[in-house]
């Protein structure tokens, strides 16, 4: 495996090492009802293995799932190698079937979430459960029992830490506050730029989504390098620990790599 200390980096609050670029796995287990430019077939398990052991030769270990990315966990469960040579994030709150999503916070619902992500993912803990909000930040940090739910999963050790994948700055404000993580969206075109100011002085960890916006910002700007500009963004944005890219695409997921690799060294060169 590729040894790149700029490429690893703590997770605050933590003991947890995560790589600079994280691998998003939707594709792996759900085509219907995404937002990518086109459409794709779902891989069949011997590509996923293989984009799987590349990923960790790239320096790749942070791996991100959901139960709401169809059959995702499972096949991650089935496929994934070394247990400890990953940091699973998964989520609570949000399920698809029959091609639509349902939310539900309760302590039953998430409980019973986090038991199932541990039984489909083949593992006895889970390195980051984040809550999978509806757009209702505030009201699912300030009202549900989904908090508390996972606070207690996390003093039974089935859970390293917790946080949200946030959908609003005021949410992510809340979020950042009381959890240990928080997941936004930064990218070229929107950066929730307080919570990750807020997240560095608090010393919370912040992981991006939708850095490349589902692979749409290039289709808009093709005379830009638009791949370069939004990896540099958000690696040097100090509190900004990782951005989850998700990619199917073998060439896509090198080129990635070497792009982050090549700015941190940039970055440590300049600092």
């Amino acid at each position: 495996m590729t040894v790149n200390p700029n490429f690893l980096r703590n997770l605050p609050g933590t003991d947890i090492q995560i790589s600079a670029l994280g691998l998003g796995t939707v594709k792996i287990g759900r085509n219907e009802q995404v937002k990518y430019p086109s459409a794709f077939t779902l891989p069949d398990d011997e590509v996923v293995r293989t984009l799987l052991s590349q990923a960790r030769e790239l320096g790749i270990n942070l791996i991100d799932t959901a139960p709401a990315y169809g059959s995702s966990e499972e096949r991650l469960g089935n496929l994934l190698e070394n247990r400890l040579d990953w940091v699973i994030v998964t989520k609570v709150g949000e399920e698809f079937s029959e091609g639509k999503s349902a939310f539900d916070f309760s302590a039953r619902h998430t409980r019973a979430s986090v038991e199932r992500s541990l039984k489909r993912l083949g593992t006895d803990y889970l390195d980051l459960v984040l809550i999978h909000s509806d757009g209702n930040d505030e009201d699912i940090l300030e009202h549900s029992e989904c908090v508390e739910a996972l606070h207690q999963c996390k003093k039974l050790g089935l859970i390293r830490a917790i946080g949200m994948s946030t959908k609003t700055v005021s949410g992510g404000l809340k979020a950042i506050a009381a959890l240990d993580v928080v997941m936004l969206t930064y990218n070229l075109q929107q950066q929730d730029q307080a919570v990750v100011t807020l997240a560095h002085t608090l010393g919370k960890g912040v992981l991006v989504k939708k850095g490349l916006m589902s692979g749409h910002l290039h289709s808009q700007h093709p005379d830009r390098d638009i791949l370069r500009e939004s990896i540099e963004l958000i690696l040097t944005t100090p509190g900004i620990q990782s951005m989850i890219a998700g990619t199917i695409n073998p060439q896509h997921l090198a080129e990635n790599v070497a792009l982050a690799k090549a700015v941190l060294a940039k970055k440590s060169g300049n600092a």
